[in-house]
């Protein structure tokens, strides 16, 4: 039978090895979250787990004031962080925390809220009004980025953690910082794409007489390089246009910009010649990316007469869509921009009935589906043959329609890297 001292250590060492078991299972499950929002409520249910309370919450405030800034509850209702909310700021621990008072270097431990008088007033009276009666807060941190935020979990009754619970709580809290900081620059890297994106898109579509224009964009958080483009030219004439530059990040981005920017200057000098048009769209490619590919489908349109002239580099062909007819437009086989010394392929014709829409749209709506190339291509005919004839009179339903169709379980599948943009033009 093992001594008194013995039996203590023993029960010491497994106490130990419980928390170490603890922490690690916890850290686990916070290190499998892929987003802010996730890893911020894992963050708090785990915490609430680890100093024994039932209800908290967290907010997201970067000391650089770069953002993003949100609150996260738990086990309160928007209503109930309102109300928490309307206590002045420096009433409260996590809001110390917050505005980097000095005595906010570590955890801050409010046991007894409805009886300590000398505590704020309204702060007190919130309190009681959402029952709660104690507090533990602590601050958010990661070493490269400083304070990110403060988490605070509540107590029904007057309590504070035992030591062993706030020594377990320090330790997951220093590794949530570091990967909330992780996430918080993947968050922002995310935005920033998303605005550089939507600033080299059209932020609007021009308007023809005698064609209904509706473009769907659906990027991916890596940003790939899909675009789309529509113009008005000269003599009630339309350009439309829509592409892929391989790869995908800030430099896909910007090789993208600059095609864009270049098929718009040639459309307006050449665009009746959709050949031309592609042919400086390669010479462009070549001088300034020499090493990337691009495809892209040019289409001149005269809605007056509903005649299209259109040539593509390597690109999904368009599909027309009415009540009669649901078909790919049988283009010329050609190679992407970039993989030959000197581009060019023959321009074809087509002319749309009455009520017909003309489908555009990059390879990314089919490399999304998993499926093979030809699958794929079976996948987006069905996907517009099933337009309801009550969609069929507007072209951003049926541009949903198709997307909806094509990928019922949104951008989840296929590769990652890949945009989707759709582009529909009805003509009267």
């Amino acid at each position: 039978m093992p001594s008194a001292p013995g039996a203590f250590i023993q029960d010491r060492l497994a106490g130990w090895v419980s928390d170490l078991t603890t922490l690690h299972e916890l850290t686990e499950r916070l290190a499998g979250t892929r987003t802010l929002d996730d890893a911020l409520h894992e963050f708090l249910d785990a915490g609430a787990a680890l100093v024994g309370a039932r209800r908290g919450l967290v907010v997201l405030e970067p000391s650089d004031r770069r953002g993003p800034v949100s609150t996260v509850g738990l086990g309160l209702s928007h209503a109930e962080l309102g109300l928490i909310e309307t206590v002045p700021r420096t009433a409260t621990t996590y809001g110390r925390i917050l505005e980097g008072l000095p005595e906010t270097e570590g955890a801050l431990s409010t046991p007894d809220l409805l009886g300590d008088t000398a505590l704020d007033p309204r702060r007190r009276e919130v309190a009681a009004r959402l029952g709660y009666a104690a507090s533990y807060a602590v601050p958010v941190t990661a070493e490269a980025t400083g304070r990110l935020g403060a988490a605070v979990w509540l107590y029904d009754e007057p309590a504070e953690p035992l030591k062993r619970q706030r020594h377990l709580a320090g330790l997951y809290a220093g590794y949530a910082g570091e990967h909330l900081a992780r996430l918080l620059e993947l968050e922002r890297a995310r935005a920033d794409i998303a605005t550089i994106t939507e600033e080299l898109l059209p932020s609007r579509l021009p308007r023809v007489a005698g064609v209904q224009l509706a473009a769907r964009h659906r990027r991916t958080p890596r940003g790939g390089g899909d675009w789309y483009d529509a113009l008005a030219l000269p003599e009630g004439a339309l350009g439309l246009a829509v592409g892929s530059v391989n790869g995908s990040g800030p430099s896909a981005l910007a090789a993208m910009g600059r095609l864009r920017a270049g098929l718009r200057a040639y459309a307006v000098m050449e665009g009746e010649d959709p050949v031309a048009v592609l042919s400086d769209l390669e010479l462009l490619l070549r001088l300034t990316e020499p090493a990337r590919t691009a495809t892209a489908l040019f289409a001149y349109c005269e809605p007056a007469e509903r005649k299209i002239l259109l040539a593509g580099a390597g690109h999904t062909p368009p599909l027309l869509i009415g009540d009669r007819r649901t078909e790919f437009v049988e283009t010329s086989v050609s190679a992407p921009l970039g993989m030959l010394a000197c581009w060019e392929a023959p321009s074809v014709e087509i002319t749309p009935a009455p009520g017909e829409t003309v489908l555009l749209c990059t390879d990314g709506l089919l490399r999304r589906t998993g499926d093979s190339t030809d699958r794929a291509f079976a996948r987006l005919h069905s996907a517009a043959a099933s337009v309801p004839k009550a969609m069929r009179q507007d072209a951003g339903a049926i541009a949903d329609h198709v997307l909806r169709t094509v990928l019922p379980d949104g951008l989840d599948r296929g590769d990652g890297a890949q945009d989707v943009v759709v582009l529909a033009a009805r003509f009267d």
